[in-house]
């Protein structure tokens, strides 16, 4: 009798059709092989049938020298179906894998005709194996089965030995599990974004418009593609409707709802604008805060979103918002970074570049402007708006001034000239003069774009209308007015049968209004207290979307809505102080934070110049008088800048001019040892602008995977027990969530969260920030720290050598663990000194347990 019956034997069954272990308990009752009584045909009339191929599922971790792990499994589902037998032990939801007993889960067999049949359905089952909780051997096998060698039968005993390509084994998606992770820490913490704001009153979520959608009709992208930049823009010149920007995906909700709009609100009503509003001449989606801010706060990646909005805007414009030398940053990048940036974007999707600088330094300017031509796509180079166009005592922001600046842009080559007033400043009367100036003496198209901070900016837009102007900006109704644009269905209406009327369709922009003013309830948290225009912002001049920011950062100061009216009035003082200068992000930070550092400190005009007086001003305020951002128009007051740098020398040409270029290389290959993956252009794009933020949101995505597919109530809110929601992973992959309770709080802090996900019990373990742990948790590793030694595998601390003070060379031995019958050393793997021994004999240690650190 075979003593390895146990193991081979299900492969001998699906190749003969003999049921071996049934024969071998018949033959031990007295029956002789080659009778009928035991099941076993003589050999001679034995035939096989199939090729089988066997699999042994376990709970060992190739990538770590086979190591055996343990623990409980979170979920275990079994592949299926014809030519498949299981053969399972312990397996199953809830099984506890223990550290004394063998590491077999299950054997898994395939057969059919042929081999090349039988390797196919092993890999289907493989594959179709899910295991959660602990590591196995899965992804390894199937690395091996499907090897070509293997499939040829040439290979020996040292196959896996000199095959190192067995052990390149891909990632472990895990979506689901890592969701329930995220989802289960807002069930139990919240969110920190709502931490303390008002709550909706209702969290159902939006529904889409009804019916079917007409198969979109060709817009503005497949114009552009056709004609090219420059005859898109003589087309623009020639056509006689304006044509109308939607701001809503960006600077309406940048403006009302300090730029939190999620990325899967956005997507979902995109493929409407493209197949009701075709007529639109672009979405603006994309760039200014949006990019930081979903990095950020809304831990989701701004170029996984791009990709989404142009999948289903085929027939649009896509257009972004660029801060020319700052790109989506508050700083000055050297050239080579921003021209990569723009190259990227460009590749991903966005169609019209709008430019600006926030001193209207054109200098500034001519980089971004070159990247946008050299990527062959529309560029709007704009001129921001300040001062007062209307009062015949402006002796700064003149009519020349804006003529002068729109000639240079003219010569650096932009295709489009936008105008950028981003406080809402512009009068109705100075917006008749100054488009009709700009018609009249340059040969461009002509983009206006307006805030509603004031109440009366719809009177603006009609009124660059009736001098000219080609597009317009406006925000769909449900996300207008206050310091967001123009509402544009009443522009719309407003145009209507006249000889400008854009010709899109009023009943189609209210369908979708509908949708917005549903999704704009669940960001209730995020509005501001503002209920109305306020013509102080012709005194204060704060752009639209820093005007909500700013009294939210008052608040946080402890300034209430009571002393608003100081915040607004230092902010006019600082703009004086100054030299009244161009305020848009990033210069109109520095005066924002100057104007709280003036209302919280009790600083007056005379303190803040006197030069004996020391004043800690913030370093946005140090930066731009250093000439970091640019030189603005006038110059800088030499005394106030002299007393910020105390001394230091100022720049005084082009920040970009004087930066080193970045080795995107390097950059590339260092950001690479950070990451468990390959390093993307999005990846480093995003790196170069925001590298603690970038980093820290890779970090969560790595732990919780894309947060951003969500329902905006649960993302910010979380579920209720007994509720169900649908989340697609992708297309044709969706997970059932339905959240059941959560635990009282464990020793070590942490609650058990419990779910059913796609009808099958599943748990998650979270801190509770709310608990101070009884047992706090073990310390982990710092993954590439080398003076970090851990856990390699779970298990039990068998002996410790090292000790407190020792000097240890790489590789010394430092203690031994023993699991599943085996002692594991664990070396050094760097020379040092040992400065902390965490471990003790019989201590039972987790896998990446902390054990000792070096020094």
């Amino acid at each position: 009798m075979n003593p390895r019956i146990q193991v081979e034997h299900t492969v001998t069954e699906c190749a003969t059709g003999i049921d071996l272990v049934k024969a071998q308990i018949r033959i031990a009752e007295g029956a002789r092989i080659g009778t009928p009584e035991s099941g076993v045909p003589a050999q001679a009339d034995i035939r096989i049938g199939a090729h089988a191929l066997q699999c042994r599922i376990t709970t060992e971790d190739p990538e770590n020298n086979f190591i055996p792990d343990y623990g409980v499994i979170a979920a275990y589902r079994s592949p299926a179906g014809f030519g498949i037998r299981l053969d399972a032990g312990t397996a199953y939801s809830g099984a506890i894998i223990t550290r004394s007993y063998d590491s077999l889960l299950v054997k898994v067999t395939a057969w059919s005709p042929t081999p090349e049949e039988t390797i196919a359905r092993m890999h289907r089952a493989l594959w179709e194996f899910r295991i959660r909780g602990v590591v196995t051997n899965l992804r390894f096998l199937d690395q091996l089965i499907t090897h070509p060698r293997f499939a040829r039968g040439d290979y020996g005993t040292r196959f896996i030995d000199e095959t190192p390509e067995l052990f390149r084994l891909p990632a472990k998606r895990d979506r689901a599990t890592r969701l329930l992770t995220y989802l289960g820490g807002i069930i139990v913490n919240g969110n920190a974004e709502t931490a303390g704001r008002a709550r909706p009153a209702r969290l159902a979520p939006a529904q889409l418009p009804a019916g079917a959608l007409p198969t979109p009709a060709p817009g503005t992208k497949q114009r552009l593609d056709e004609l090219g930049p420059e005859r898109f823009a003589a087309w623009m010149l020639a056509e006689r409707r304006v044509l109308l920007t939607d701001t809503t995906m960006r600077d309406a909700h940048q403006s009302l709802l300090a730029t939190r709009l999620r990325a899967i609100d956005m997507t979902a009503i995109a493929p409407y604008y493209a197949s009701l509003l075709p007529e639109l001449f672009s979405l603006e989606c994309w760039g200014g805060a949006t990019f930081d801010v979903a990095l950020r706060f809304l831990r989701e990646d701004p170029w996984q979103r791009l990709t989404l909005l142009r999948e289903r805007l085929p027939n649009l414009l896509l257009q972004m918002l660029l801060r020319s030398a700052n790109a989506v940053g508050y700083a000055n990048y050297p050239d080579n970074v921003v021209r990569f940036f723009v190259a990227r974007a460009a590749e991903r999707g966005i169609d019209l570049f709008r430019i600006f600088d926030s001193l209207n330094w054109v200098e500034n300017m001519r980089v971004a402007i070159d990247a946008v031509l050299e990527a062959g796509k529309l560029c709007e180079a704009s001129i921001c708006y300040t001062g007062n166009l209307s009062d015949p005592h402006e002796r700064k922001y003149t009519l020349d001034y804006y003529l002068k600046l729109a000639r240079e842009l003219e010569a650096a080559g932009t295709h489009v000239l936008g105008i950028k007033d981003m406080a809402g400043l512009v009068r109705p009367r100075a917006a008749y003069t100054l488009v009709k100036a700009l018609k009249e003496e340059i040969g461009l198209p002509v983009h206006f774009h307006t805030h509603d901070t004031s109440g009366i900016a719809a009177a603006s837009v009609l009124a660059a209308i009736d001098a000219g102007a080609d597009a317009v900006d406006g925000a769909i109704d449900a996300m207008s007015g206050l310091t967001s644009q123009p509402n544009l269905g009443s522009i719309v209406e407003a145009l209507r049968h006249g000889p400008r009327d854009p010709g899109v369709d009023p009943a189609r922009l209210r369908l979708i209004s509908s949708y917005w003013e549903q999704v704009r309830r669940q960001y209730a948290a995020f509005e501001s207290d503002i209920r109305a225009g306020a013509s102080e912002v012709y005194v204060h001049g704060m752009p639209g979307g820093q005007y909500t920011n700013l009294r939210e950062q008052a608040r946080a100061l402890g300034i209430d809505e009571a002393r608003w009216s100081e915040v607004a009035r230092a902010y006019a003082e600082v703009n004086s102080l100054f030299g009244d200068i161009v305020k848009v992000t990033p210069t109109s930070k520095a005066v924002g934070d100057m104007a709280l550092l003036m209302v919280t400190a009790g600083l007056t005009r005379e303190q803040v110049l006197d030069p004996d007086l020391e004043v800690a001003f913030p370093e946005s305020v140090v930066e731009f008088f250093r000439g970091s951002l640019g030189q603005p128009y006038g110059g800088f007051p030499p005394g106030l800048q002299s007393k910020v740098l105390k001394g230091a020398a100022p720049l005084t040409g082009r920040p970009g001019a004087t930066l080193p270029p970045v080795d995107l290389a390097a950059e590339r290959a260092s950001l690479r040892e950070r990451l468990p993956r390959e390093v993307t252009d999005d990846d480093l794009a995003s790196y170069l602008m925001y590298p603690r933020v970038w980093l820290e949101y890779a970090q969560e995505r790595a732990l919780y995977g894309d947060a951003g597919i969500l329902p905006t109530p649960v993302f910010f809110y979380g579920m209720e027990p007994g509720q169900e929601i649908s989340v697609d992973l992708e297309r044709g992959k969706t997970l059932i969530v339905r959240y059941v309770a959560s635990s009282e709080p464990h020793e070590d802090g942490t609650r058990t969260v419990f779910f059913e996900l796609n009808g099958q019990p599943r748990s998650v373990r979270v801190a509770d920030r709310s608990q101070a742990a009884r047992r706090p948790p073990p310390r982990k590793i710092e993954p590439g720290n080398p003076k970090h030694v851990g856990a390699p595998m779970p298990g039990v601390v068998a002996t410790v050598k090292a000790a407190v003070g020792a000097k240890v060379a790489r590789g010394d031995l430092l203690l031994t663990l023993e699991a599943m019958k085996m002692e594991t050393a664990v070396r050094a793997e760097s020379d040092g000194e040992v400065a902390e021994v965490l471990a003790r004999p019989g201590q039972a240690v987790d896998a990446k347990d902390l054990l000792v650190v070096l020094r």
